[in-house]
């Protein structure tokens, strides 16, 4: 009786995993078809706890600002934080504001700097990935937590593995990366875990000039288009 059960709690699972799979074409559909229409753009991620006034908050606000200016749209995650900075930068600059929102059941709330017609909302945080990897020209990546890891090391990985283009990765912030970075160099580099020339991957910069510079100078001579 009891193997009965099992089974039958196991027909459901793959009944329920089958329809699923129609709500993730829904996302990806609706998502490929509004980000299609946006043009190029640069994904801002960083911590969604900083706060207005908060020195990493401000930076966020004068970066995402100069990349609107220098012609490229703002993604950001659409909540408050880093992605609320990187989206007001955008709207303050009188670029386009995109934010591709996350249900979460803490932290994640629409800002009110995203434009109206480009705040999309994800149930999946895979489907939301292909977006910002698919549609961005550059990854800055401000001072964060576990997702703004996620995201960092996922392009990396993407880019290593020549799965998409090369593009620029721009940590912002020396004194909170710097740390990390040592270890990438010391420890993974170290022990041939990854190549030296893996780390021309990524550039570690204070300045909103500088982020500026780095995407400008990247894409100098190439063509803006999707990843893959």
């Amino acid at each position: 009786m009891r193997k009965e059960q099992h089974h039958k709690g196991w027909n459901e699972i793959k009944t329920n995993d089958s329809w699923a799979i129609f709500k993730i074409m829904g996302e990806f559909v609706n998502g490929f078809e509004k980000m299609s229409e946006i043009g190029p753009c640069v994904s801002i991620f960083g911590s969604a706890r900083n706060k207005p006034g908060d020195p990493y908050y401000e930076l966020a606000v004068k970066v995402s600002k100069q990349v609107a200016e220098a012609g490229y749209g703002i993604i950001t995650g659409g909540g408050p934080g880093i992605m609320e900075a990187g989206n007001k930068g955008a709207n303050l600059a009188g670029g386009t504001s995109v934010g591709l929102n996350i249900d979460l059941p803490f932290e994640q709330h629409d800002n009110p700097f995203i434009d109206a017609d480009k705040n999309l909302d994800f149930d999946y945080f895979f489907v939301r990935k292909v977006m910002f990897v698919k549609y961005s020209q550059g990854f800055v990546v401000m001072p964060g937590g576990f997702g703004t890891l996620d995201e960092l090391f996922e392009a990396i990985t993407l880019i290593q593995t020549n799965k998409i283009h090369t593009f620029p990765i721009v940590l912002v912030g020396t004194e909170f990366w710097e740390g990390l970075m040592h270890w990438v160099r010391e420890t993974m580099l170290g022990t041939g875990k990854i190549s030296p020339k893996d780390l021309d991957l990524i550039q570690i910069v204070d300045s909103p000039e500088e982020v500026v510079d780095i995407i400008d100078a990247f894409y100098k001579g190439r063509n803006l288009s999707p990843n893959f």
